[in-house]
């Protein structure tokens, strides 16, 4: 990766974990061990040393007790309060919220609302027995449901978003006929917004590799609703909402294309220790130590000399030659774009590579 030039790095720490088992979550899912304030003060200490002793352009932190749902933890709000004090401001707060805990907690929305943000993403994957199969929860669609009358009830907006797999095609015109009866674009627009709806095909990163078999085919979606795509085609800012594997193989295999980093580094810390970055997914072949046996010194090292497999074969292993490896140039599978089929390719490299060398 290029060298750290930001003057603030964010740091999170799984400190309780996630209700669900998503079967598309980039970050997979691990235990929800609880961990505790002690913790989070001390994995901020151990970032603070260093920014205040080292030659270093980073100057202040944020810090998150989330890395998976937010605000899952029963101490939602002290922890908001322990960030603000070891962060360089207010909390960072995303458009996501605990779906579990906005459908369990009825003092949670109130409390959300004041912290921000005003609106909140809700996933669904079609109607309640897919869209609980993909949370691997029971009560997970009703959940999702009772947290939009609660977002609605203290004047937050709720933004639908719809993954498209072979699952959810059969269930499409049902979701769409529920929006209506719970008449959610009137509400939104008395909130003084419009209600926000889209759809988008899963990212293959980590688990939702594992649902390759589940992604439609052009043929499969070309009776879909323009009352889904246009809304889509509008959030997402593009007239393209998906291009088949064959169209995106033959453009990786004509040109290499820089790859996107992210616009601020994150580091993510699970509640074993070990530490990842937001370059990257929970993988084994991703992980930059631990901060229990490493300096965070040795971890930046690493990860700004791509001394990890995930960065040796995300910057410096051709996209070419990934796409000739694992690539189907018949395929008429959808993509979101190249970035997806690329983050499919390198997963799958990077497995094969891993499992070579523990067999060894």
């Amino acid at each position: 990766m290029p060298p750290i030039t930001a003057q603030t790095i964010g740091i999170s720490l799984d400190i309780r974990g996630c209700p669900n088992k998503c079967r598309h979550c980039y970050l997979g899912f691990g235990t929800n061990r609880a961990m505790s304030d002690a913790d989070l003060r001390w994995m901020a200490s151990q970032f603070r040393s260093y920014i205040e002793t080292a030659d270093t352009p980073i100057k202040s932190l944020d810090i998150s007790s989330t890395l998976r749902e937010p605000d899952f933890s029963d101490e939602y709000r002290h922890l908001y309060e322990l960030e603000k004090e070891l962060s360089r401001g207010n909390p960072v707060r995303y458009e996501l919220l605990s779906i579990w805990r906005l459908a369990h907690d009825k003092d949670y929305t109130a409390w959300a609302k004041s912290v921000g943000p005003q609106t909140c993403q809700i996933t669904f994957f079609g109607t309640e027995k897919t869209t609980d199969w993909f949370y691997r929860r029971k009560g997970a669609f009703k959940d999702a449901l009772t947290a939009t009358e609660r977002l609605l009830e203290v004047g937050m907006k709720p933004r639908w978003q719809l993954v498209l797999t072979k699952k959810l095609i059969p269930e499409i015109d049902e979701l769409l006929r529920l929006i209506e009866r719970l008449r959610l674009r009137e509400r939104v627009q008395e909130l003084g917004s419009e209600f926000q709806l889209f759809m988008h095909t899963p990212n293959p990163l980590q688990e939702g590799r594992k649902i390759e078999h589940l992604r439609p085919t052009l043929e499969e979606v070309t009776w879909l609703p323009e009352e889904i795509l246009e809304p889509s085609r509008r959030h997402l800012g593009t007239q393209t909402l998906w291009q088949t594997e064959g169209e995106l193989y033959k453009s990786i295999i004509e040109s290499e294309q820089p790859l996107i980093t992210p616009s601020q580094v994150w580091f993510f810390v699970t509640n074993n220790w070990d530490v990842f970055s937001n370059a990257g997914t929970l993988e084994p072949w991703w992980k930059l130590g631990n901060l229990k046996n490493d300096s965070v010194e040795t971890i930046l090292r690493r990860f700004e000399n791509d001394e990890i497999l995930g960065l040796q074969i995300l910057l410096h292993y051709p996209q070419r030659k990934l796409a000739e490896e694992y690539g189907d140039p018949h395929s008429n599978k959808i993509y979101g774009g190249r970035t997806d089929l690329i983050d499919l390719y390198h997963g799958q490299h990077c497995e094969k590579i891993w499992r070579s060398r523990t067999r060894a």
